[in-house]
């Protein structure tokens, strides 16, 4: 008998019939279909079609997977020092070029007006994660409460141990950027920033701070930990502004 192909959850001493080298033939072939593609049978032939939300535009033109992403289904611990995750110990600070600053306990946050949405994710490493879940409160309406002052041009989240991360006040005002305290209808995990993160969807996610304390609007631009580092000052996806 001829010896058909061999894959890797194959036993090597056994050897395929003739009736399994199609079910080979088609498992080689998902095997080799690359990330971002789905596979249909369409007359007993298998096809690879594009997924859909590589092909999606977004109301401002912009493709929804940015360049250079790869889709994911779960969003990822990209690591970073761990703040205190008690909400009874959570203080946020709302500070800078502001008339009237403040500090928010997490009662208090919850308080404000809740807004929940959903945003796409897109990680400076290559990963995006659609359809994430948040709910929290908007930044622009920390802003209006903080009465913001004409001179403010960018906000610094301010994290715990000292990490920042600066953002352009056009960017950290739009109606999808959230002090959040909910992810996909459960508390914030602590991987992801409990009890509070900063979301800014449309910038690398880095910019979105985790394990937030403070706010402080600026007249000038303060690179953050790691902008000062290589990283690139904006952080637009759509532009791949990864580093420098």
């Amino acid at each position: 008998m001829r010896r058909g192909p061999t894959l890797p959850e194959d036993d090597a001493r056994a050897e395929p019939t003739a009736a399994l080298e199609p079910t080979i033939a088609r498992r080689r072939f998902i095997q080799s279909a690359g990330a971002g593609t789905v596979i249909a049978a369409l007359g007993g032939l298998y096809v690879l079609i594009a997924e859909p939300a590589y092909a999606e535009t977004r109301a401002d033109g912009k493709k929804r997977v940015p360049p250079g992403q790869r889709v994911i289904a779960k969003l990822k611990d990209m690591g970073g020092s761990e703040g205190d995750p008690s909400p009874g110990q959570f203080r946020l600070k709302v500070h800078g070029e502001v008339e009237a600053p403040f500090t928010l306990d997490f009662r208090e946050l919850l308080a404000m007006k809740q807004v929940e949405l959903k945003a796409d994710v897109h990680c400076v490493t290559g990963w995006t994660c659609l359809d994430t879940l948040w709910k929290g409160v908007r930044i622009n309406d920390l802003a209006k409460r903080a009465k913001l002052k004409k001179s403010a041009r960018y906000v610094v989240f301010e994290a715990a141990h000292g990490y920042t991360a600066n953002v352009p006040l056009r960017d950290a005002l739009a109606d999808d950027a959230l002090v959040a305290h909910r992810m996909n209808g459960e508390r914030l995990p602590r991987e992801h920033g409990t009890p509070v993160r900063a979301v800014v969807p449309d910038l690398y996610f880095w910019k979105s701070a985790k394990w937030l304390t403070g706010i402080k609007f600026v007249e000038r631009d303060e690179p953050g930990y790691w902008e000062v580092r290589g990283y690139h000052n904006h952080g637009d996806p759509w532009r791949e502004e990864r580093y420098g």
